[in-house]
């Protein structure tokens, strides 16, 4: 588990996750930080758990129950955390975190990633040029093909375009973007969600999914091309686009394994009221298992310290079960 803004609530969910998290004494736990960190947050969450530095970033078995232990390279932040704000040097933490991660999980060490919030805003202040933290992973993994699935209650959306404005949407939608985006979403649920002929359905970008080009043509010249292109090299089936006011209805009943979604908005509006602030995102094409809550930095709150950890659970849970279903499905590979 990274490190997250030390400002915002990230590394407070995790340790309250961390603390109600049933799963996790069948789990090998490494906290990308500080012992001396996560020990005087835990004191001020009154949470009954202890930490310790480890020499070597390999995952141990703990000493005690409720120990966890932490591994950190480089510079951390001295003193008190500043709670509610961006920070440079709690930031380049942050970040150096990440990158340790992604270099635990190329070499092996760790099977999955779990990434508490980082603040986009800060990132640019403290001199990083990022769009984020999908973007960062898969840059450091060399991933030249990545994407973004959140998973919440039945749902499972997968973004073409992600942290943009939205007037740059149709002129950033092509037809490679649509089909990689279905590619990655069939590939993943097979891989890591157990899903032998996943189902899929892609939105349109207009009402009404254009209506055959009365309210725009991106649906005729750009996504349904995508779709087609998609659908001849998928395992499972693939239809669209259709209009996104019908089909989450369906999907919500459980008709589609992953909905493909042009914007941010179109997909994470219906996931989060749905999820109920347990969502999840997944990283498509990496290498490795990447998780994280489906939430931000939260500056506002985070002074407070009564941060709802029910999205840093799920997260959790989600990336042992990939882990779980990627080795699952290895080994059947492996016997035939």
């Amino acid at each position: 588990m990274t490190l997250g803004d030390p400002g915002g609530i990230g590394p407070e969910v995790a340790l309250r996750a961390l603390a109600a998290w049933r799963g996790r004494p069948a789990v090998s736990v490494l906290l990308l930080g500080r012992a001396a960190f996560f020990s005087a947050l835990a004191r001020r969450l009154r949470l009954d758990l202890s930490f310790r530095d480890v020499a070597t970033p390999v995952p141990a078995p703990v000493r005690r129950a409720r120990e966890l232990a932490c591994y950190f390279e480089g510079v951390f932040p001295a003193g008190r955390i500043r709670l509610g704000r961006s920070v440079a040097a709690q930031t380049r933490a942050a970040v150096r975190s990440i990158a340790l991660g992604v270099r635990l999980a190329m070499s092996g060490r760790v099977d999955a990633i779990v990434t508490p919030p980082i603040n986009k805003a800060g990132l640019g202040r403290a001199g990083f040029r990022m769009d984020g933290h999908t973007e960062y992973l898969a840059e450091l993994s060399g991933s030249r093909r990545f994407g973004m699935m959140l998973v919440g209650g039945p749902l499972r959306v997968v973004l073409v375009t992600r942290h943009v404005a939205l007037s740059k949407v149709p002129g950033l939608l092509t037809r490679e973007r649509v089909r990689d985006a279905v590619l990655l979403a069939d590939r993943e649920l097979r891989h890591s969600f157990g899903i032998v002929r996943p189902r899929l359905v892609v939105c349109g970008l207009n009402p009404h999914a254009g209506e055959a080009g009365r309210f725009g043509r991106e649906e005729i010249r750009t996504i349904a091309p995508g779709v087609r292109a998609a659908a001849r090299r998928i395992k499972g089936t693939v239809v669209g686009p259709l209009s996104p006011d019908v089909l989450f209805h369906d999907a919500y009943a459980g008709r589609y394994d992953a909905e493909i979604c042009m914007y941010h908005d179109q997909g994470l509006i219906p996931l989060k009221m749905i999820s109920r602030g347990a969502g999840v995102n997944v990283t498509l094409g990496l290498p490795f298992v990447r998780t994280s809550p489906d939430h931000g930095t939260a500056y506002d709150i985070a002074p407070r310290l009564r941060a709802d950890p029910g999205s840093m659970l799920e997260a959790l849970e989600t990336a042992v079960t990939l882990v779980r279903n990627r080795r699952r499905r290895a080994g059947s590979r492996r016997r035939s």
